[in-house]
């Protein structure tokens, strides 16, 4: 299993979840744990994702996520779970 944490930032907007989600299905990852919340307008959510099945490589989903992000607005970060772990260790 290949996790990696998304992270999607910005102001709310219609249809952000759905364009997100509509891109990772089209690349046969799954979405295995999603949060997601509004505060005074801004968009935070965070997903737990299994890109194992994922045909192109992660350098080129990365890119292409961020591309959706600008697309629709939104920040949108990736990264492999073991490099987001040790980062955020205490």
């Amino acid at each position: 299993m290949n996790k990696t944490i998304i992270t999607v930032v910005g102001k709310d907007a219609v249809g952000i979840i759905a364009k997100v989600c509509t891109y990772l299905a089209n690349n046969h990852v799954n979405v295995e744990d999603i949060s997601q919340t509004i505060v005074q307008g801004y968009f935070n959510m965070m997903m737990i994702v299994d890109t194992g099945r994922c045909t192109k490589p992660f350098s080129d989903m990365v890119t292409e996520l961020e591309n959706l992000g600008d697309e629709i607005g939104v920040k949108i970060r990736c990264q492999r779970e073991d490099i987001f772990t040790k980062m955020h260790r205490i």
